[in-house]
């Protein structure tokens, strides 16, 4: 970054805007892909507001009520959906045709099947990543990005979090991460898990997929365990959660070389963007925000110094909730 850009605004603790009110889908559906995957969506919010996508993260998490809330229903129309082998859509936890490229297909899928023209895009965490990757490449049918926790899917990234960084810092849930891997296969563990969390074995499966949650779930916030999502603990989601973040990771995201999205952005200049970090988030470090910042100058870059990586930390709701307002007006 040029020495003379300018700080990152930073989230102030007072007077913190909440979540929007809770609002129930007017429509729901699944769309069929062309393959083995059938996608669930639903529409929330205003039947002709201003139309945004809303991208879960993980790979391999899902669509919950709360991401609904992140937008004013009496202006926006919201869409969401289940990525493929996630949530409500069909078959769970399938990696069968399950890359980056074919998630990219399915968000113009839905765009075509919804007759929206160009919308705002919004995604934490993977959705970051998919949101960044979807831009770069339909960047005509994009009219603004709101990303939280930004997630390049870096080698780097990886090594921190799933071999040698975040263990550090969190030395007693590493433990329990490295639990069901044998000593000689803790060298590479995207590797070791990877080879369970496809293994024939339904048992086999459920126990490695229950660690990987875990590890997950208790470094997402800096409130610390209590704050790990309960949908973590079930063993259903776990299991389709982990294969298919593994599955992503193992296969550095299906990208075709070692910093693709940084390499990229040349093809998003100019488009308008946020980009909202927790400064103390252990799962995407901040440094990734930092260099998208700089490849990215025209993005409004907010740190917000009391939270880690979870969506629903207070400062990370104020400054996204603002974020979206903002993109309203354009």
């Amino acid at each position: 970054m040029e020495r003379n850009t300018p700080a990152p605004a930073v989230s102030a603790s007072a007077n913190r805007r909440g979540l929007f009110p809770e609002t129930d889908p007017f429509s729901s559906g699944w769309l069929p892909t062309g393959g083995p995957h059938e996608i669930y969506y639903e529409e929330c919010g205003k039947k002709d507001g201003k139309p945004c996508v809303i991208l879960h993260g993980g790979p391999g998490g899902a669509i919950n009520p709360t991401m609904r809330r992140f937008f004013d229903p009496a202006k926006w129309r919201m869409a969401l959906f289940d990525q493929r082998g996630c949530g409500k859509s069909r078959p769970n936890a399938s990696l069968e045709d399950n890359t980056t490229w074919s998630l990219i297909a399915d968000i113009e899928r839905l765009r075509e099947h919804l007759g929206v023209e160009k919308w705002t895009v919004f995604g934490g965490s993977w959705g970051s990543t998919l949101a960044l990757a979807y831009a770069i490449t339909h960047p005509d049918r994009v009219e603004a990005l709101v990303l939280r926790g930004v997630f390049l899917l870096t080698a780097r990234e990886l090594r921190w979090f799933y071999q040698d960084g975040a263990s550090m810092m969190f030395p007693d849930a590493w433990a329990r991460f490295c639990a069901p891997i044998p000593p000689e296969e803790r060298g590479d563990m995207i590797s070791a898990y990877h080879k369970r969390l496809t293994h024939a074995d339904r048992r086999v499966q459920a126990e490695a997929a229950a660690a990987w949650s875990q590890w997950e779930g208790d470094t997402i916030s800096i409130r610390g365990p209590e704050a790990r999502p309960s949908k973590f603990n079930e063993i259903d989601f776990a299991i389709a959660f982990a294969r298919i973040e593994c599955h992503f990771f193992a296969n550095h995201g299906f990208f075709p070389e070692e910093g693709w999205i940084l390499k990229n952005m040349e093809k998003i200049r100019g488009m308008p963007g946020w980009i909202v970090q927790g400064r103390f988030d252990v799962v995407t470090p901040m440094e990734a925000a930092w260099n998208l910042k700089a490849a990215w100058p025209e993005a409004r870059f907010e740190v917000v110094w009391d939270a880690g990586h979870a969506s629903t930390e207070p400062g990370i709701v104020d400054a996204l909730v603002r974020a979206t307002d903002q993109a309203f007006t354009l």
